[in-house]
């Protein structure tokens, strides 16, 4: 497998890429972590680099590589109502954890499936993604339909790279199934033992994979169905299928990344797997919106004493059915990092926040979209539940981040509106007291929307979108300190805090 072959490393919590060797003009700005290429001058205590791109280069300060290494790296990329998470491993590996909607649902035409591309055309200078593990936390559009752009080589324009391996690719369970009179989907069959309900047909391996996806038998349904057609489709680095595994905290640790292997631990905490009649069962937490959601997988990730932990779309009632499971064990829980529960929801377990205890809580929330997320109480009670740790008379943690609010738009005015004939050099132009008589056709997709609404607009009334920052929310770390930075609007550069790992 292709892996980058970065000559450096930034040391620095941050460091500005300069336009020359001299002079304060930057060219952009590298964060701790980010490989550099040398390429080979040397003036006035700075380093000629390439960095951030294939053709992007500049100038850095020597001192900024100082102590410089591999770190691990955890993007919560910014995909609007939705979650999407792509782990870097200091050697290289890459997970990504679910995708947002697909780029047809998004009003940006941008899915995490993009911010994975240029990851790996751009920045790593490669021709191919190589993902050793792809994970669906659960069977939510907003979940796993990026996974299915990423997965997609037939939309023709729409990545940089030219192929996709996927080493193994991992899934709840639980599934969207087609109804045997075909009009409807289903959860699939359930089993009532005692107090409780169980959802018994579950997604299984990769021949319970091909079986559900191809023709006859039981069906998966709808864009589920069509997502793991194409994981089943799916190819290794060596050519082979990707395999497919479903993940329960029955398989204690994501396979490749147990104590006894190199790198970052993976714990899988959940969906909590019940043994029913002999078979696997997952328990049933009322409507199906709220068992899909509460049967998510539940990851933490420890490196060094670093933990990260990974909660999908977990709810109120799932939260209390973990802490009752881990009774005695609720220490599993506490974590540096959260990625918090369902975007900000109120359905949630303020007993399950404490147990948590995050020193930073990252929120993948929706701009524009209709559940209004994250919701005030949730914000608070994150930063009340959250580690406090205090220096020089300065709140380090709790930090609390939302991709939401860390998203900006620049907004402009039409000033002028310009024709270019393609078969001669003739120009059109109206200027900005005619554009009253301008009016502009077109689609708008809010985010999450299956179906873009028409609509109008005199041009001289419209805003335009002069620039975007994506609210992406980068966590780092060496083992021992850990970083957190969002992209400042103004000049592009990076507003970081770190703070040391507790554990």
């Amino acid at each position: 497998m292709a892996k980058p072959d970065f000559d450096a490393f930034i040391g620095a919590k941050s460091a500005d890429l300069f336009v020359d060797s001299t002079g304060e003009k930057t060219a952009g700005y590298l964060l701790w972590g980010d490989g550099v290429h040398l390429l080979g001058e040397r003036q006035n205590g700075r380093l000629r680099v390439r960095a951030r791109g294939r053709e992007r280069a500049g100038w850095i300060d020597e001192d900024a590589l100082r102590g410089g290494k591999s770190l691990l790296e955890v993007y919560f990329i910014d995909v609007g109502q939705g979650d999407g998470v792509l782990i870097k491993t200091p050697d290289f590996r890459h997970i990504m954890i679910d995708g947002g909607h697909p780029r047809s649902a998004q009003n940006t035409g941008k899915s995490a499936a993009d911010f994975v591309d240029w990851k790996f055309f751009e920045d790593y200078g490669l021709d191919e993604i190589t993902l050793d593990a792809m994970i669906a936390s659960h069977n939510d559009f907003d979940h796993y339909g990026g996974l299915a752009d990423l997965l997609d080589t037939a939309q023709e324009g729409e990545l940089d790279t030219q192929e996709i391996h996927v080493e193994a690719f991992y899934h709840a369970g639980i599934s969207w199934w087609t109804k045997p009179d075909g009009t409807d989907r289903t959860l699939g069959r359930t089993v009532v033992r005692g107090d409780a309900q169980y959802q018994v047909q579950l997604l299984g391996d990769r021949a319970s994979a091909e079986n559900a996806a191809g023709p006859g038998g039981s069906r998966l349904q709808g864009a589920w169905g069509n997502f793991i057609g194409k994981v089943v489709a799916a190819r290794r680095a060596d050519g082979q299928p990707t395999s497919i595994t479903r993940l329960s905290h029955v398989t204690p640790f994501l396979p490749g990344f147990g104590p006894d292997d190199n790198g970052p631990v993976i714990h899988v905490l959940g969906p909590v797997e019940f043994d029913v009649d002999g078979q696997p069962g997952l328990q049933k937490l009322g409507a199906d919106s709220k068992t899909t959601n509460g049967n998510s997988v539940l990851l933490r990730m420890d490196f060094g004493r670093a933990r990260i932990l990974l909660t999908g779309d977990l709810n109120k009632t799932s939260q209390q059915a973990l802490l009752d499971f881990y009774t005695g064990r609720r220490l599993e829980f506490q974590c540096d990092v959260a990625k918090a529960c369902h975007h900000g929801s109120e359905d949630v377990s303020y007993a399950f926040l404490q147990a948590m205890a995050p020193a930073a809580t990252i929120i993948s929330s929706g701009d524009g979209e209709g559940h209004d997320h994250p919701k005030p109480r949730v914000v608070a009670a994150s930063g009340a539940v959250g580690h406090l740790s205090i220096e020089d008379d300065e709140i380090i943690t709790p930090l609390v981040y939302s991709t939401e609010l860390a998203r900006s738009v620049s907004i402009g005015n039409p000033k002028a509106l310009r024709i270019s004939d393609p078969d001669s050099d003739q120009e059109q132009r109206i200027e900005a007291n005619e554009l009253q008589r301008v009016t502009i056709e077109f689609t708008e997709t809010k985010p999450g929307a299956l179906r873009p609404a028409k609509k109008q607009r005199v041009l001289s009334r419209t805003k335009l979108v002069a620039g975007l920052i994506y609210g992406l929310v980068n966590v780092r770390t060496d083992g021992d300190t850990i970083l957190t930075a969002t992209m400042n609007e103004g000049d592009g550069s990076w507003a970081v805090k770190t703070f040391r790992s507790r554990f």
